[in-house]
């Protein structure tokens, strides 16, 4: 549903997220290039100096500086941004666990990419999966639509006073950092309705001045960490709140934490993330179109992991094929392990079979898919558990 002043253009998924960024009234961008997704911070420096955009550009040296600033922006009350990719991402490591631990409610897109070594350019979600544990909300999407979108919540849910964490909005190269689609571009005024100025609840004062990095000992960073833990319980419930407000809003609903597609009566399910999902609705439309009860579930939310939800889909098939894009090396891909973990507990747990796939820009074709769900559909409960490359 379009609203009453949007725009329609074929745009990529990184200029997608230049809009939200430019829509969300960002007051400061920190930006430091990197492929694939220099595009985004190229498109914003452009919006800025054409006198579109209200912000400052602050062209910092490195991806750890970026994140930085973006947390001293936070400090003084205001509305940051900033997006990386694969070694990028892996330099503001440091950094992100401080905004975590900090509870500074930044909003970061980053744009999938495998790490080195072997060096690529290319896609899958080693980078982002990497960082999990460091406290940040991470949500990946599947179109450019959705990316957009999701910038756009990021920032109600990081700024929700509830939460006040970090929000890690995940797309991936070139799939859809560097393809053109129809994306609505909603008008100013319907943002400013859904999304207000950043309310913070502290903030520097020059006439005050007190520190904010304080150190926390035994008890007392126990007592922090638990909170933080709490924080990032309640964004489950926050993001679907937001999402439920958007759709009612702007008509495009995303289903919260997790969305499942024809998984009624289906005796294996496809669990996977980010574009690839796309496919995925292609191929169970054509397996339950040859009589076979296959189903998939787009997983949206990767932390706070939608565990609830997850366990009732799982309960009622007898497989789950897993398509991680990324290796958690000596052990199996971390959608997969998180998923064994939901499910513990269950009477008659389904059978788990980790696909491993995708990665460094790897086709995942339909063939594949269906390759998967086929094995998953001749498993047994109980079996034991799989591991399986496919791009070889």
């Amino acid at each position: 549903m379009a609203t009453e002043m949007s725009t329609r253009k074929f745009i990529t998924a990184n200029e997608a997220v230049a809009q939200a960024a430019k829509l969300a009234r960002v007051d400061v961008v920190a930006a430091y290039p990197i492929t694939p997704q220099t595009s985004i911070v190229e498109k914003i420096a452009k919006y800025i100096a054409d006198g579109e955009m209200d912000a400052d550009y602050l062209k910092v040296e490195s991806e750890h500086s970026a994140l930085t600033a973006c947390m001293g922006v936070r400090m003084a009350g205001a509305r940051a941004f900033t997006s990386t990719s694969s070694q990028g991402l892996e330099y503001m490591h440091e950094m992100l666990a401080y905004a975590a631990g900090g509870r500074y409610p930044l909003v970061l897109v980053n744009v999938c990419r495998s790490v080195a070594l072997p060096w690529s350019i290319w896609g899958d979600q080693q980078d982002a999966i990497q960082q999990r544990d460091t406290g940040w909300i991470q949500i990946f999407t599947e179109t450019g639509q959705e990316a957009l979108d999701m910038v756009l919540q990021a920032y109600r849910i990081a700024e929700d006073h509830r939460v006040l964490l970090p929000v890690m909005v995940c797309l991936d190269s070139f799939i859809q950092s560097h393809t053109e689609e129809l994306v609505e571009i909603p008008d100013q005024a319907t943002v400013d309705s859904f999304l207000p100025r950043y309310d913070p609840v502290v903030t520097l004062d020059v006439d005050n001045p007190y520190s904010i990095s304080v150190g926390g000992f035994g008890k007392h960073y126990a007592h922090w960490r638990e909170e933080q833990q709490e924080a990032a319980e309640k964004a489950a419930g926050v993001i679907v709140e937001v999402g439920d407000e958007f759709g009612r809003i702007f008509g495009r609903h995303y289903r919260g934490l997790i969305e499942e597609y024809r998984c009624d009566g289906a005796e294996a399910v496809l669990f996977a993330m980010g574009a690839v999902t796309g496919t995925a609705r292609d191929v169970v439309d054509e397996m339950r179109d040859e009589g076979k009860a296959v189903g998939l579930v787009k997983v949206r939310a990767f932390r706070p992991f939608p565990v609830e939800l997850l366990r009732k889909v799982a309960s009622q098939v007898k497989a789950a094929a897993v398509l991680d894009r990324d290796c958690s090396w000596g052990y199996e891909g971390a959608l997969a392990t998180d998923l064994k973990a939901a499910l513990y507990g269950l009477s008659s747990p389904p059978a788990i079979l980790n696909f491993i796939g995708g990665l460094a820009g790897a086709d995942v074709p339909p063939e594949r898919m269906k390759y998967m769900l086929e094995k998953a559909l001749a498993a047994e409960r109980g079996t034991t558990p799989h591991l399986e490359f496919i791009d070889r």
